[in-house]
């Protein structure tokens, strides 16, 4: 396992570096530039500010500045944010999108592993079309929607929970975000772990365990579940990479200080340095999770060797 993790982390090198390069022609061809706005600025103000961050030099030799600055691990200044570079700008947004995240896809897990193995051993009950029905409901309608309704019953209305905002690292303002995010997963990960439970508990070995007289509790958790977490597992790659790093809508609502607000904030200014920094982080933590899940697939099935 050792040696196909390495090999594993030898092939983020070069698919960070497409990546990279594909993103970087695409912002620098697209027309347009960072410094073009509303206020027009000055020929020799505009000259100045080229050459300050190396815009005045052929495409190539930008680009290889570029490169050389994300070798040594710093991912350049921003065009738009004076002062700051985008090191400092993924400082301090990162752990605002990693507890919002983090915290969503922990329990999100939980709760719809549970809510999947009740409703899958349940099936055709009350309790399996009431799993059925949130699972509908999270894929039916769209964050934006949601969102907004649960400002207006839990803040506007109940007056609970502030409606936005963000206040180092409060949990009233984080219940919220969390809430949403955690209703959209859930709803996910409870319909494919109620799905592949009903098949697991169908299968061969599962009939033997019955046979032989082990109790149901037995069955499930010593022979069913692990088997039954595998498409889960896989499912839990992207969901993480979402809640952590693409929660544009999320942050949008509830006015969040995270990745998600710098994403866009770099697209609409054609910040090239953030949005290429942003570009490369979200690379790497998918290139990471993907690859904790291929781990994962060993740990749950003996029967996968790398």
């Amino acid at each position: 396992m050792w040696s196909y993790t390495l090999r594993r982390v030898l092939v983020t090198i070069p698919t960070v570096w497409a990546v990279t390069t594909v993103c970087y022609l695409l912002l620098h061809l697209t027309p347009g530039g960072p410094f073009d706005g509303e206020r027009k600025v000055s020929p020799e103000v505009l000259a100045n500010l080229q050459a300050k961050y190396h815009l005045d030099l052929p495409l190539w030799k930008q680009y290889l500045y570029y490169l050389n600055s994300l070798l040594h691990g710093d991912l350049g200044a921003s065009f738009r944010y004076a002062d700051w570079s985008v090191n400092d700008l993924v400082a301090h947004a990162l752990p605002v999108s990693a507890a919002i995240g983090g915290s969503a896809i922990l329990i999100s897990l939980v709760i719809g592993v549970l809510l999947g193995t009740i409703a899958a051993l349940r099936q055709n009950s009350v309790i399996d079309y009431l799993v059925m029905l949130v699972g509908n409901m999270g894929s039916a309608f769209p964050s934006f929607i949601i969102g907004p309704v649960l400002v207006l019953i839990f803040s506007m209305l109940l007056h609970w929970l502030p409606s936005g905002g963000w206040d180092d690292f409060a949990i009233s303002y984080m219940v919220l975000p969390v809430a949403l995010l955690v209703f959209i997963n859930v709803a996910t990960i409870g319909r494919v772990m109620r799905g592949s439970l009903i098949e697991v508990m169908n299968s061969n070995f599962i009939r033997t365990a019955r046979a032989k007289g082990l109790p149901l509790r037995t069955i499930v958790l010593r022979h069913a579940l692990k088997p039954a977490l595998m498409p889960v597992v896989t499912l839990l790659g992207p969901l993480a990479i979402s809640s952590v790093t693409s929660a544009v809508v999320t942050e949008s609502i509830f006015s969040l200080p995270g990745l998600g607000k710098l994403i866009v904030n770099g697209a609409s200014n054609r910040d090239y340095t953030l949005v290429l920094g942003l570009v490369v982080l979200v690379t790497v933590i998918t290139v990471v999770f993907n690859l904790l899940v291929d781990l994962a697939y060993a740990l749950l099935d003996p029967k996968i060797r790398y």
